[in-house]
């Protein structure tokens, strides 16, 4: 399959809080993935179980004092809706997941759970998993309306694993850490394999900021010695860091981002190629940024 690459890619190290990140580039390219699966395991008639391991509070406010701090999701989310140039070309996942949003902006941002809330059918399923009570108590609030849904208060990792493999036999577990611990990317890569192992026909999307490409490798090669067969990366760079600006200190926090992807559906490389190269057209911030789409292992 064919690839993007523009440079390299590096980002300094940070803490991920999401209230104050709701909206940038990193959710946008997340969501979009969560999109084209959702879209794609709509296509069978048999339902299906979504699980959200780090879930959050679902709904997040981008014109809190939080969300100002930072400002990026007027450089993620709000930049990508004022893009007119390519308004013609958004269909598909792209086209969805823009719509979607558009019902709760300007002053709201959905995440994830409520993203795959809204995707689901009466039949399929989805269980949301957060564990701080506050931010907890808000994802209830939330998913509320939605009969599908259902929240845990608890630990992802140790939650996702009472829960596999799902009734369903097919779905999609979202494993989307906040990278506040510093050994949070191996974790993560554990609770992956041990997943995997426990429901080998679903689909893994694993979310992670763009630190140290060195943890990024060996995450890599712990997936494929862990038994892991088929297995796509997806990033995304709107700015290597020393093209931001010195005054744009929140764009310097992140400016690069990744997926892992197991045993994606069939076409999605396909769907998300086309999605991520709009994505950069509009995200852009210089001639340093760049996107990379790329098979590790596996027909995908």
């Amino acid at each position: 399959m064919s690839s993007v690459r523009i440079g390299a890619k590096t980002a300094p190290t940070m803490n991920y809080r999401h209230a104050y990140h709701a909206g940038n580039f990193a959710d946008v390219l997340k969501h979009l993935a969560l999109t084209a699966i959702l879209l794609h395991l709509r296509k069978k008639e048999t339902p299906f179980a979504v699980i959200d391991s780090h879930a959050g509070r679902g709904l997040y406010d981008i014109a809190s004092g939080a969300a100002a701090k930072t400002g990026e999701a007027k450089n993620g989310i709000l930049k990508l809706l004022s893009t007119n140039e390519f308004s013609g070309e958004c269909s598909g996942a792209l086209g969805e997941y823009i719509k979607l949003v558009e019902a709760f902006t300007p002053n709201k941002y959905p995440g994830s759970p409520l993203i795959a809330a809204k995707l689901l059918r009466t039949k399929d399923r989805l269980t949301a998993i957060e564990k701080h009570p506050e931010e907890h108590e808000a994802l209830a609030g939330t998913l509320k309306p939605y009969a599908q849904t259902r929240t845990v208060l608890g630990a992802g990792y140790k939650e996702l694993s009472k829960r596999l493999p799902p009734p369903e036999r097919r779905g999609v577990v979202l494993i989307d850490p906040p990278f506040e611990a510093i050994d949070e990317f191996e974790s993560a890569i554990a609770a992956l394999i041990a997943a995997r192992r426990k429901f080998a026909t679903g689909i893994f999307l694993l979310w992670y900021p763009m630190k140290l490409r060195s943890k990024v490798e060996r995450a890599i090669g712990e997936l494929l010695n862990g038994g892991i067969t088929r297995l796509l990366q997806i990033e995304l760079d709107i700015a290597s860091s020393n093209e931001v600006k010195a005054n744009e200190v929140e764009d310097r926090s992140l400016s690069a981002t990744g997926l892992l992807i197991v045993n994606p559906p069939f076409g999605f490389s396909t769907e998300m190629e086309r999605g991520v190269q709009l994505l950069l057209k509009a995200l852009s911030r210089g001639p340093g940024a760049n996107a990379r789409i790329e098979r590790l292992a596996g027909d995908v």
